[in-house]
């Protein structure tokens, strides 16, 4: 029963445009309304009617501890106690940020905002400041966050600028963003001949959450900063999502590849939040008050959050600390591993076709019109996988399963996940698939 969730969205649609402060959570692309969240249990949700769910959504990402860890808590607590803002600098704002700089391949100096929207705007306006150039290229399929420049989508082909993809967006902020498929790299080498002297920064998930689970071809991402560095642009890698999921060094570390400048978030704050752009020093001298470019915040590097996040950091760093002492990132792994070969034997056993793509403890299951058939890129999602993907969902939901409420968002498997979760999962999704066919 959902019957105080239904209440609670009556009451939000009156206050919140389609009851809900962000349009993921509405829940409207899978058909369904969304259910009400009350508490954080470890792997778990509780909703208001007391249902529990198995997490996969994970606030899309950083609960990467699970809901309600001890430490986490404990250290938010003993800052609370002290303070929540100051609008002054604090010391822990200085450690967070050399746990970052020291594990992220690329930035010696960065700068701590609130979210992650505010780090990709921060890191374009700081390629185009020093590079004197206008231009972006972004890749279809990935989303940066809601900036005016950033919500655009294909033009007619890749050789079209962009089109604005929400109104408020002026055609003309909407003509400074070029944009190509992901995976392609000719493409991308053809808006450069195509703009010289232009573009001031390529920027892309490196690998993409916001279409799916979605990992760079072999050779892909060190492709972008060749062509970047040959045509004098700046390579700005989106690692709100990947940032310390995909690896403790994120998916440069993992892919051992570096870019100009990186975005952070989510995990970094633990769940609070928070986010972080950074390069190399002299290309953060352009930042005020170094330098000309202006981007400011009352709440940059608030100190909760810094809590949150350094505490979660230190965890995730620690080699020894996950489930048997074998470290958080061994653990994700291995339940990556059970659960793609849990899902992959699901979509067989019910003859169902898909595929299933995950880096890490980042996970999607597509339904593609052959079984087996790799999504490189945006348009190779059919059309019917929204439909088919509504219905898995809602199945899933009612055998107590939260999975995020689109095809197109990356499931997130948490360090209090265990084997039998798992195990739990995969039979539920068989169920769900063999009413499917």
């Amino acid at each position: 029963m959902t019957t105080r969730s239904a209440t609670a969205f009556s009451r939000a649609k009156l206050l919140f445009p389609g009851g809900v402060n962000s349009p993921a959570r509405a829940c409207r692309s899978v058909g369904a309304d969304p259910v009400f969240a009350a508490r954080g249990d470890g792997a778990f949700v509780i909703d208001v009617d007391q249902n529990r769910y198995l997490d996969y959504v994970g606030a899309f990402g950083p609960m990467i501890l699970g809901h309600g860890r001890r430490e986490v808590l404990d250290a938010m607590h003993a800052q609370i106690g002290l303070g929540l803002c100051y609008g002054m600098p604090t010391e822990i704002e200085s450690e967070l940020g050399a746990m970052v700089a020291h594990a992220m391949p690329g930035i010696e100096r960065l700068r701590l905002v609130s979210s992650g929207t505010e780090a990709t705007m921060s890191a374009i306006r700081l390629a185009r400041g020093a590079t004197g150039r206008a231009k972006i290229v972004k890749l279809e399929g990935c989303y940066h966050g809601h900036a005016d420049h950033l919500l655009v989508k294909a033009g007619s082909g890749a050789m079209t600028l962009g089109q604005p993809d929400s109104a408020g967006v002026p055609g003309s902020i909407a003509n400074e963003t070029l944009v190509c498929a992901y995976n392609d790299l000719v493409a991308m080498e053809a808006l450069f001949e195509a703009h010289p002297g232009q573009i001031a920064a390529v920027i892309l998930e490196p690998v993409v959450g916001n279409m799916g689970v979605v990992p760079p071809d072999p050779g892909y991402l060190h492709g972008v900063v060749a062509l970047c560095k040959k045509y004098g642009a700046l390579s700005i890698f989106d690692e709100v999502m990947t940032g310390f999921r995909v690896a403790f060094g994120g998916a440069q570390g993992r892919y051992h590849v570096t870019a100009d400048i990186t975005c952070l978030g989510k995990i970094v704050g633990g769940g609070m939040p928070i986010g972080a752009y950074g390069a190399r020093s002299d290309l953060m001298a352009n930042i005020a008050p170094e330098g000309p470019v202006y981007q400011a915040g009352t709440n940059s590097g608030n100190p909760v959050a810094c809590a949150a996040g350094l505490t979660t950091l230190k965890l995730l760093a620690d080699p020894h600390g996950g489930p048997g002492g074998h470290g958080v990132y061994a653990h994700l792994e291995h339940l990556g591993k059970l659960l793609e070969a849990g899902l992959v034997e699901a979509l067989h056993a019910t003859g169902v076709p898909g595929t299933v793509q995950r880096v890490g403890s980042m996970i999607t299951l597509f339904f593609t019109e052959r079984m087996g058939a790799p999504v490189h890129r945006l348009s190779d999602v059919p059309a019917s996988a929204r439909e088919r993907f509504g219905a898995f969902f809602r199945g899933m939901r009612e055998r107590g399963h939260m999975l995020p409420p689109s095809q197109y968002e990356a499931w997130f498997i948490s360090a209090a996940h265990t084997a039998d979760d798992i195990g739990a999962t995969v039979i539920a999704a068989r169920q769900t698939l063999s009413e499917l066919r």
